[in-house]
């Protein structure tokens, strides 16, 4: 008797949670068509990245996921049958002060905002610029509020 006095609370509280995170709404704002995380020298080829990947109609955004070791300046090409996109993207430390301490974030600055006019496959060249050591993420995000 006593343990189905600790068992049935403890399977409630479980279905409760399964429940809970299974029902919360999926954040469907901003959807990766792209994703690498450049953090290995070997994958670069004659200092560049490349890949290509096919991309629908409509409006990206270029996400980044930089630190204080990332290329200074990030060169990333586009190309397609009907569209071209070159962007030179600098990193910025941004500071904040901390009690007694000062720490930095990083972004990249540059336009992100990309718009394609159809579907098509689009080759990505990613060049860093020598620094092949420092770790960045590089996302495209198909922009579903535009």
């Amino acid at each position: 008797m006593n343990k189905k006095i600790i068992l049935i609370p403890i399977f409630v509280v479980i279905i409760v949670l399964i429940l809970n995170f299974s029902l919360e709404p999926i954040d469907e704002k901003n959807v990766t068509v792209f994703h690498i995380t450049l953090a290995d020298p070997n994958l670069y080829s004659n200092g560049v990245f490349t890949d290509s990947f096919v991309i629908d109609k409509g409006e990206y955004l270029f996400r980044f996921v930089p630190n204080g070791s990332s290329p200074d300046i990030l060169s990333i090409k586009l190309s397609g049958e009907k569209f071209n996109f070159s962007q030179d993207f600098n990193l910025k430390g941004i500071p904040h002060q901390s009690g007694i301490s000062e720490y930095f974030t990083w972004e990249y600055e540059g336009e992100k905002t990309i718009i394609i006019s159809e579907i098509q496959e689009v080759s990505i060249t990613i060049n860093p610029n020598g620094k092949v050591m420092g770790s960045v993420s590089v996302d495209i995000l198909e922009n579903k509020e535009a």
